[in-house]
């Protein structure tokens, strides 16, 4: 039954998110990222943080920050402290929690309801999405760029060795003879995805904010690329749903897919197993991510001269 479900859900392009409140706006964060909402847990103070990093907090015998998002986002509380939320949360291999007023329930939404035409002009760069429900906006916002300016020696974990990096590649000779297509709706992570790329030799890339820009390059007559990376939730179209088409097109079958993303649960990795994924990559692991490039494009070098 189990298995049955994953695969019933895979491909319908809908997820799940949590609603949540901040003054009188209300906000959303996939439920695949959050692990528990808590009454007020206390906070111990960090010298030299963000104003926004309350400090540290204990939940089940784990240490772990406390973001306000109300003070990161310049939001009068419409609650005290003592009377608001924790949303736990795991993404990008780490556990922190995100204090807001109120936490009000979990929607199913469709990646088509996910409108970004107003971000980074009008809603600024935290804001990805706008979600139109039951006539109100409801903002879900980019947490990884949010944990980034917060605490920015994160961003360090996109970083590189590029003597390690010449070594995995070494062997595919001119690495401009690849053409690589990203997919990542953060402009913040597609950004440093196409940095480590270019260190490493890989200067034929381009990048897409969602799956539907992609799938209708990977369509056009005369584009051939070699290889995909993806993230999961983006609008339009989601990474799951992508690589299920491609991996069902006679045509692009055959492009390795590496599905990049900042929730790697079980049950996710058994989603991207299921549509054909080659590759599956927990952000921030952006070694692990350059040697899965190194070794898909060398196999598929291989396969290409035995055929």
């Amino acid at each position: 039954m189990r298995e049955d479900r994953i695969m019933t859900d895979v491909g319908t392009n809908e997820w799940q998110v949590v609603v949540f409140s901040l003054g009188d706006q209300s906000f959303a964060i996939n439920v695949d990222k959050t692990r528990e909402i808590l009454r007020w847990t206390g906070v111990r103070p960090v010298p030299k943080s963000h104003p926004a990093m309350l400090g540290i907090t204990t939940v089940r015998g784990e240490v772990i920050p406390l973001i306000d998002l109300r003070i990161y986002l310049n939001i009068t509380p419409a609650v005290s402290q003592e009377q608001s939320k924790v949303i736990v949360t795991e993404f990008n291999l780490m556990k922190l929690g995100f204090v807001v007023d109120g936490v009000e329930r979990i929607y199913r939404i469709h990646s088509e309801e996910l409108d970004s035409t107003l971000t980074g002009s009008f809603l600024g760069e935290n804001v990805l999405y706008v979600i139109k429900r039951e006539d109100r906006n409801i903002l879900l916002l980019d947490y990884e760029r949010i944990v980034q300016v917060v605490n920015p020696e994160l961003a360090g974990q996109y970083a590189v060795d590029s003597s390690k990096m010449h070594n995995i590649v070494s062997e595919l000779g001119d690495l401009d003879k690849f053409k690589i297509l990203v997919v990542e709706d953060s402009p913040l992570i597609r950004r440093m995805i196409q940095d480590v790329l270019a260190k490493g030799g890989f200067h034929n890339v381009e990048a897409v904010s969602h799956g539907k820009a992609a799938w209708d390059r990977l369509s056009d007559e005369g584009e051939n690329f070699d290889l995909v990376i993806t993230d999961i939730e983006m609008p339009k179209m989601d990474g799951l749903t992508l690589t299920k088409k491609i991996k069902e097109d006679d045509r692009l079958r055959h492009i390795p897919v590496i599905v990049f993303s900042s929730i790697m649960a079980e049950d996710i990795k058994r989603k991207a197993q299921s549509v054909g994924a080659d590759g599956q990559i927990t952000k921030p692991e952006i070694d692990q991510l350059i040697v899965s490039v190194g070794k898909l494009l060398k196999r598929r070098e291989v396969k290409t001269e035995r055929a």
